[in-house]
């Protein structure tokens, strides 16, 4: 998985898998995703970043089975 933010477009992509992409869907005008052959999410654009979420305070946390 990767994150990576552009500032010059403020925009912010999120990688999930290196599936090839069969697909770009539009959920708004800020929001598009992209599926693989069978619908599976492989990413998620978000233009506008800085509008619509705090950069400013990322955090990633992994728990251990319980």
């Amino acid at each position: 998985m990767q994150i990576k933010y552009f500032q010059d477009t403020d925009t912010l992509l999120i990688n999930f898998n290196n599936r090839p992409i069969a697909e770009t869907k539009d959920i708004n005008e800020n929001v598009l995703v992209e599926l693989d052959e069978n619908g599976n999410l492989v990413s998620m654009t978000l233009e506008h970043a800085k509008n619509h979420s705090d950069l400013n305070d990322f955090s990633f946390q992994q728990f251990a089975l319980a």
